[in-house]
């Protein structure tokens, strides 16, 4: 009985075939992950924006109620201008980014109504995208 050499097998390869397409599976599933960590920031940063510009928009608002409440003094020292816009202003711009570009604007009605409009652009956002803006309304009596 002789051992005759069998002939090769037609599947040969078929196991760096399954590995490699296993590593691209794999590679899919990473960038995705990627993808996602990367969304998340990105949301992460926008929520943190909006809510630094509701604590400054606020924070006007209540140095508004310390004050003395009359509408002719709310629109001497508040307005876009005023004295107090202005110390207001160095704190808006230190805090959201690029809010030097388009400055918040400040209005009191003769009825005490103030309205602040804040406007800012995340840093790593085309520069031709629209500015977010945030505005709050409120009764000043």
């Amino acid at each position: 009985m002789t051992n005759k050499p069998t002939a090769p097998l037609r599947q040969g390869g078929f196991s760096l075939i399954e590995g490699l397409v296993a590593m691209l599976i794999f590679s899919f599933g990473i960038l995705a992950l990627v993808s996602m960590q990367a969304s998340s920031i990105q949301q992460s940063t926008g929520a943190r924006y909006r809510s630094e510009a509701s604590l400054l928009a606020n924070d006007l608002i209540g140095q508004m109620w310390v004050s003395d409440r009359t509408a002719a003094t709310l629109q001497t020292n508040f307005t876009t201008g005023g004295d107090a816009y202005a110390i207001w202003l160095a704190n808006v711009q230190a805090t959201l980014p690029t809010a030097a570009a388009s400055a918040p604007t400040v209005s009191v009605s003769a009825e005490g109504v103030a309205t602040i409009n804040l406007f800012w652009k995340a840093p790593n956002e085309e520069p031709a995208a629209p500015a977010h803006r945030y505005t709050i309304v409120a009764q000043i009596r």
